[in-house]
């Protein structure tokens, strides 16, 4: 059984995001602690909430510093909701902007679309190749939320491995919805909130542990 870390930070939504984990066969434990987290299978990284307040609550338990030495080691890696819009360089919240992670370059930006929040189901634009969508390429997910990456500005060359990156649209606005960058996942919807198709999403990462 795979041994997964569901990384508490003070964000919302964990027990979730636990149970979710759990439902598809890995061993969980929600933990804030380095050596921990270092050593599971798997690392997730949950998020709800405002992004300046996420990145403070990370920084707190020095998550950036896990999630980047994971990554170094190759070491996977799951970002959800807020916990994907942290990996990118900076997000920008009622004129605030704050540095993210920088595992990605790029800004979270407010949708711009008649009715935000976009809440509830909806479509994505899987990419061709997907692992993390494989079996579910044609389903809805559950979205809540108010940003987003609206653009992908991430350069491979001819040795590396171009990320595969999933899309969505909220009223015309397109956005990322999921990314598959090497041991680096994540996803803008929750899909511990997307019923069977969430379920499988999850199985798919930990099948790759």
């Amino acid at each position: 059984m795979k041994k997964v870390v569901v990384l508490d930070y003070g964000s919302g939504n964990l027990r979730s995001a636990v149970r979710a984990v759990e439902r598809v066969g890995a061993e969980v434990e929600l933990t804030s602690d380095l050596d921990t987290a270092l050593a599971a299978d798997g690392l997730l990284v949950p998020g709800v909430g405002a992004y300046a307040a996420c990145m403070a609550g990370l920084r707190a338990i020095r998550g950036e510093r896990i999630i980047a030495r994971r990554l170094a080691g190759g070491r996977p890696v799951l970002g959800i909701c807020v916990g994907m819009q942290i990996l990118f360089e900076h997000g920008i919240e009622h004129g605030v902007d704050t540095e993210g992670c920088g595992e990605w370059p790029g800004v979270v930006s407010r949708l711009e679309a008649p009715i935000v929040p976009h809440m509830g189901w909806n479509t994505v634009e899987v990419s061709s190749g997907s692992e993390l969508f494989k079996g579910v390429e044609g389903e809805r997910f559950y979205f809540v939320h108010s940003y987003a990456a609206r653009s992908w500005d991430l350069v491979t060359n001819d040795r590396t491995r171009a990320p595969l990156v999933t899309w969505s649209e909220h009223y015309g606005d397109r956005f990322v919805a999921a990314v598959e960058n090497g041991p680096l996942w994540a996803t803008q919807f929750h899909p511990e909130k997307s019923g069977d198709a969430g379920a499988v999403l999850l199985r798919n990462w930990i099948g790759t542990l």
